[in-house]
């Protein structure tokens, strides 16, 4: 007799067991339902999503370390590293003002803020203080400084991603100039960091719906539901301007690479879902780089184009910003004139990019915008208190989103992207048989297969890893 199919609680039971999407779902939910029913005992549950949160960030800057020294080593090439860099920040600018603009246009046409009659009088200012704690954003030329590493354990201490992206790529050039003769263990001793630092991300992970449950249940209780009566345009408002850019995304993603948003949305789902449900895109940083890996984009350009664009392609930031600003105008009764709005996406195409990481940066945007301009009571900024925490939701996945069709795009601009294999990976196919980054087992077993051409088997750490064959010379090619 054939095998009797399992009961449904038991498939139930089976799905929860296995799939990270169900468990985090089944967290989301749980975390509505306990913020609604019980708000006061769902606020002291802010530990849970903030430690996962800690745990996540304590490694990140190592993981994003090992991968753009790897990256560029096996590359052996870092005039091409440069170029993607180039062509990263072309389309992270390109990407960002496009935000900008569409969040002008749709502000102006739908006008969230009026009727809304507010006498900036009766705000409180301090409110956006107490949530900024007092801090600023940087002018141009701090951000430039800042980015500068003052020591090599303090960028890793601070976790400041682009001090540590300059520190990698100055270890990954040492490594190409010195050659493998001169340091046969360095990058095998890298390599084997970074799959301990995948193991552990792992782990980690393991804990994602205790988080999003925290999270979710802080949210809920905090906020309530009545904030989305109150503030239903501008939220309807910023989520359509969100999926329109997101749209624009998946034509660009199918133009450049002809691979389909939606299978890519799919197969990141549980990392979006737990995005979603912490309000942090660094939360899935890790896994993230680790999909697009196996999805076929080569280590140099996901370890450089991803951590870079947290810094610079806040598309989702860029949305909210520019209709936030028109909003308060509104409701303050403050009409802005063309030129007025040119001078709106002018500085904030500035104080976007220095707002990754920095506590209330959406308010210090926001006020400095107000400041710009002169027509904007720096308090009605506070209008958007009670709202910035629901739109978070918007942000993340529109940030997340925009920063890995960037990899992508720059991927296969730059010839660094395995298009076949993307298109496997995404179609749901199995890829077991071909040598998978983010798995270790893998490597193993594929002693020298697929390997880069122009590499060589180096005995090393107790294991042959494919070493670039400017790694085997005395000294590297001149870089110019």
């Amino acid at each position: 007799m054939p095998p009797s199919a399992p009961s449904l609680p038991r498939r139930v039971a089976r799905i929860l067991r296995t799939s990270l999407f169900a468990q985090v779902a089944c967290a989301l939910v749980l975390g509505i339902l306990v913020g609604k029913l019980w708000p006061d005992v769902a606020t002291d549950l802010k530990p849970l999503g903030d430690g996962f949160t800690r745990l996540i960030k304590t490694i990140i800057s190592p993981l994003v370390f090992c991968v753009v020294v790897v990256g560029i080593a096996k590359a052996g090439d870092l005039k091409a590293f440069g170029r993607i860099g180039l062509k990263a920040l072309i389309w992270f600018e390109i990407a960002s003002t496009l935000a900008l603009l569409i969040g002008l246009v749709a502000a102006n046409l739908v006008h969230p803020g009026s009727g809304m009659n507010v006498d900036p009088a009766t705000l409180d200012a301090s409110a956006v203080d107490a949530k900024t704690g007092g801090g600023s954003l940087p002018s141009t030329t701090e951000f430039i400084v800042n980015a500068l590493p003052t020591s090599f354990v303090g960028a890793f201490a601070e976790n400041s991603l682009l001090q540590v992206l300059i520190l990698a790529c100055l270890v990954g050039a040492a490594l190409l100039h010195l050659g493998h003769t001169k340091v046969p263990k360095v990058l095998p001793a890298i390599e084997q960091a970074q799959e301990i630092i995948f193991a552990i991300v792992g782990f980690v992970m393991r804990l994602a719906p205790i988080a999003v449950f925290g999270a979710m249940a802080v949210l809920i209780g905090n906020y309530g539901l009545g904030v989305i009566e109150t503030y239903g345009k501008l939220i309807i408002l910023c989520y359509a301007a969100a999926a329109l850019f997101v749209a624009l995304l998946a034509v660009a993603l199918k133009l450049v690479t002809g691979l389909s948003l939606w299978k890519f949305l799919r197969y990141i789902r549980e990392e979006m879902l737990l995005a979603l449900g912490t309000a942090s895109t660094e939360a899935v940083m890790p896994r993230v780089m680790q999909k697009l890996r196996k999805a076929g984009a080569r280590d140099d350009a996901v370890g450089l184009v991803l951590p870079t664009g947290y810094s610079f392609n806040l598309d989702g930031a860029s949305l909210y910003l520019s209709i936030g600003t028109l909003f308060i105008a509104q409701a303050v009764g403050v009409d802005l004139s063309l030129g007025q709005q040119i001078t709106v996406i002018l500085v904030l195409m500035l104080t976007s990019k220095g707002m990754a990481g920095i506590p209330g940066s959406a308010f210090l945007a926001l006020s400095a915008t107000a400041s710009s301009l002169g027509a904007i009571p720096a308090g009605a900024v506070a209008l958007l208190l009670g709202v910035d925490r629901i739109m978070d939701s918007m942000r993340v996945v529109t940030n997340l989103l925009g920063n890995c069709v960037a990899v992508f795009a720059v991927s296969r601009w730059e010839g660094a992207l395995d298009l076949e294999r993307a298109k496997k990976v995404l179609n749901g196919e199995d890829v077991a048989a071909t040598e998978d980054p983010a798995e270790p087992e893998a490597s193993a077993k594929s002693e020298g297969a697929g390997q880069p051409e122009g590499t060589e088997s180096a005995e090393a750490a107790g294991g042959r890893v494919a070493v670039p064959a400017q790694l085997t010379k005395e000294t590297a090619p001149e870089s110019s």
